[in-house]
């Protein structure tokens, strides 16, 4: 969604830890980054010490447009570089060149290059994320701050497309208004949208526009319309979701996948009747943030999140408490497993027999798959079994199916979520009541084939056999030089695999992966270990089997295996062993 952003950096402080971090990841998304070294006017202040860090740690490929003077004072001034100045000419012409093959060959032969030139290939650069401008100033006083935000408008262009042509837009969040409507903040790449327009969003969603507020200075305001180039919030699309294009042209112009969170937390309310308020709330910021997955359990009411790391944790612990009120705690976080199956598996339950109590006949296989892939459902049985007087058509068939087979797979054997397998259907029957003996009785529902799925599944799982497999992640450690010792010490303790570290100036770097329920113990040895100067990024890197007993996660629901047990969730009455166990209590 971005046009650009603005990296500022202490001028006293300079490059910190979180700084490198950031700054990885604006490269690695190729976003347009101007930096602005801010609080000049602090004591401690120095731009050309910070402006060299920035150099050595973040980028070379940055180039100054300003200077200040007095620095360390409230009375700081910030003065731009001018065209004519044949030291900054040099030096900018230096950057670009790298770059640019005309400038490099104008370079080279020592050949007068324009300061329009210059600057055409400057904000060409920028644009292109080859090439960071620098800044500097103060945000409290104000010096500097003009500069920047000439620099903004002029390196940083927004995107404006074609006002008249097809509606393409793209939903980049969504809020809650104070009555509970949906509002969709979207940013238009082509085409306008005005008030009472039907838009098509998502995967084949359509709504109609009740009203639209686009931002103008900083805040937003009611207007009939919204235009390429603008950013609005739009009211009336009641199932839109974050990511969905508006309009019948996609606008995504990437496909970020996100990797699976590692961690789960249960929350719990302070207050125990929050419960159902907090439910709500938990809700409301998964539609909100696709990043926050929440799992509910049916028997214990427990609420559990999946979370990518502590902070995350207490950014939803603070939105509660500010948003919505609510006072929660979090408990002890755990890694979030998934089981594999080990082998192949099958199970077959027939019509009219004991364990069978559904109208409906269902054989199922399941294999193992390639490391990643996810679950996949497919069907090999004679279409002419297929109950298509329920589901219309095949393909609606198979998707149900594929519904039913990927909700069953939340929960394996050992309470995780299974992945890397195909589900193969193949056995299909259905009864009617003027069919053959073998298939009259009861007309059969979706209800029936709905039901008997996860049955059919776990026993062909159960069969398989699965192994628990706990994630992993691959981490890029930056520290000082002289702590090399003392790191990989600390490594070798938490089970990290390392590579050697190789030198990078003062710092080495090192490649580990680890088990993600250790990148906790690390972050916390980091500051002591590299005297605050260690920087670590992780990424996920997949699961691998664990060691030992598998650890077991407590169903959210009622597992098929026990017939009993699910009979009794589906009919909403207690199991034969909760009404033993209240008949001897």
């Amino acid at each position: 969604m971005l046009d650009g952003a603005v990296l500022v950096i202490s001028a006293v402080e300079g490059v910190q830890p979180q700084t490198r971090i950031l700054m990885r990841a604006l490269q690695r998304l190729r976003i347009p980054t101007l930096m602005f070294v801010n609080k000049i006017d602090r004591h401690g202040a120095d731009c050309t010490r910070v402006l060299n860090e920035i150099r050595d740690k973040l980028t070379p490929a940055v180039v100054a447009l300003a200077s200040a003077a007095g620095e360390g004072s409230r009375c700081a001034t910030v003065s731009p570089y001018a065209d004519r100045d044949s030291a900054f000419r040099a030096r900018l012409l230096d950057a670009l060149a790298e770059h640019d093959d005309a400038l490099l060959r104008a370079y080279l032969d020592d050949e007068a290059v324009s300061s329009r030139r210059l600057r055409d290939a400057l904000a060409a650069q920028t644009v292109c994320a080859r090439v960071h401008p620098v800044f500097c100033g103060s945000a409290l006083t104000g010096a500097g701050v003009e500069a920047l935000t000439g620099g903004i408008a002029a390196l940083l262009p927004a995107r404006v497309g074609d006002g008249d042509g097809p509606v393409s837009g793209l939903v980049f969040k969504i809020e809650r208004g104070p009555v509970g409507d949906r509002i969709a903040y979207v940013r238009m790449f082509s085409g306008t949208i005005r008030a009472r327009d039907r838009v098509q969003f998502g995967s084949g969603g359509e709504s109609k526009v009740t009203a639209i507020r686009v931002f103008d200075d900083g805040t937003d305001v009611q207007r009939p319309s919204v235009s390429a180039g603008g950013i609005a919030k739009l009211w009336g699309l009641a199932e839109v979701q974050i990511g969905d294009s508006i309009g019948a042209v996609d606008a995504r112009p990437l496909a970020h996948e996100f990797p699976p969170p590692t961690l789960g937390s249960v929350v719990v309310p302070v207050d125990p009747d929050d419960g159902q308020r907090l439910r709500v709330a938990l809700a409301q910021l998964a539609e909100q943030d696709p990043l926050i997955k929440v799992r509910q359990a049916d028997a214990r009411q427990e609420m559990s999140v999946s979370l990518y790391g502590e902070v995350q944790g207490e950014v939803v612990q603070a939105t509660l408490a500010d948003d919505y009120g609510l006072r929660v705690a979090f408990r002890e976080p755990t890694p979030i497993y998934v089981e594999r199956p080990l082998g192949s598996g099958e199970a077959l339950e027939t019509v009219h027999t004991e364990t069978n109590p559904f109208f409906a006949t269902i054989g199922m296989r399941i294999h193992p798959a390639a490391h990643g892939s996810g679950v996949a459902f497919r069907l090999d049985v004679d279409t002419r079994a297929v109950p298509l007087y329920v589901y219309k058509t095949l393909d609606s068939f198979v998707a149900h199916m594929d519904d039913y087979v990927h909700q069953t797979l939340r929960e394996g054997l050992f309470g995780w979520q299974v992945t890397d397998c195909v589900v193969v259907m193949v056995r299909c029957e259905y009864t009617v009541a003027d069919g053959p003996p073998s298939r009259r009785g009861p007309t059969s529902t979706a209800a029936d084939f709905r039901k008997l799925t996860p049955i059919v599944l776990m026993k062909a799982l159960q069969d398989a056999a699965t192994v628990v497999c706990e994630p992993t992640l691959r981490a890029v450690l930056e520290f000082p030089v002289e702590t090399i010792g003392a790191v990989l010490a600390a490594l070798a303790r938490l089970g990290a695999a390392v590579d050697a570290p190789a030198a990078k100036g003062k710092l080495a770097v090192a490649e580990i992966v680890l088990p993600a329920a250790r990148l906790r113990d690390l972050q916390r040895q980091l500051a002591a270990l590299t005297h605050g100067e260690g920087v670590l990024e992780s990424s996920f890197a997949g699961y691998e089997p664990v060691t030992g007993d598998p650890p077991i996660r407590p169903r959210m629901t009622p597992n098929p295996l026990n017939l009993d047990e699910y009979l009794a969730h589906l009919a909403g009455r207690p199991s034969l062993g909760a009404r033993a166990a209240e008949e001897s209590g």
